[in-house]
């Protein structure tokens, strides 16, 4: 029996061509990247920071390698896969723009999902509370969160404009489903983005 995927990774796998050479950056425990392999018979490869992770995916008889998005993209050639995959990623790493920049030169697409902070459910928080949102989807205090940006969905949109990349894809979740992009800024919990460099 297959495992049941994350809302915005069984998105992602929906759209990934079957057969396609897949690295899959912050891969958790390889969930995804089995599911591509099992369904889509991806060639898939990842990097994920968590030793007990990496631990969980090989276990999974997955290729994964430990690294920091941030400094080890670097090693990979240009173009070496057709998909480059970020998952609720984006948020933890130093410098999200070099990062994902690293994915368009690495990958001939890229993936990139990422919890989308102007959720009206955050706002109300600050608003009404005036503290930092601990949500279901953010269960984390401001300190002892690995978000270290707080990214919005406009955020993301300018970035990939002033970059002058192309979205070939966009989806948003809300409460696990999908949802309309009408204010998606205000109304969507989470953001799923296909990119061309």
């Amino acid at each position: 029996m297959s495992e049941v995927l994350r809302p915005d990774l069984a998105l992602i796998a929906r759209h990934v061509t079957p057969g396609a050479r897949v690295l899959d950056v912050g891969c958790g425990d390889g969930a995804l990247m089995a599911a591509l392999r099992d369904t889509a018979g991806a060639d898939v490869r990842g990097l994920e920071l968590d030793p007990a992770n990496v631990a969980a995916a090989v276990a999974r008889g997955l290729a994964v390698v430990q690294g920091d998005a941030d400094t080890d993209l670097r090693y990979y050639p240009d173009r070496s896969f057709d998909f480059a995959i970020l998952s609720q990623t984006l948020q933890t790493t130093r410098r999200p723009d070099k990062v994902v920049e690293s994915l368009l030169r690495i990958g001939k697409q890229a993936f990139v999902s990422f919890p989308n902070f102007a959720h009206w459910r955050g706002r109300l928080s600050l608003l009404f509370g005036g503290r930092m949102p601990v949500t279901r989807l953010l269960p984390d205090r401001w300190y002892d969160t690995p978000n270290i940006h707080h990214v919005t969905i406009d955020d993301f949109r300018a970035m990939v404009r002033e970059r002058g990349w192309t979205i070939d894809g966009q989806w948003f979740l809300n409460d696990g489903r999908e949802t309309g992009s009408a204010n998606a800024n205000l109304f969507a919990e989470h953001a799923v983005f296909l990119l061309r460099g």
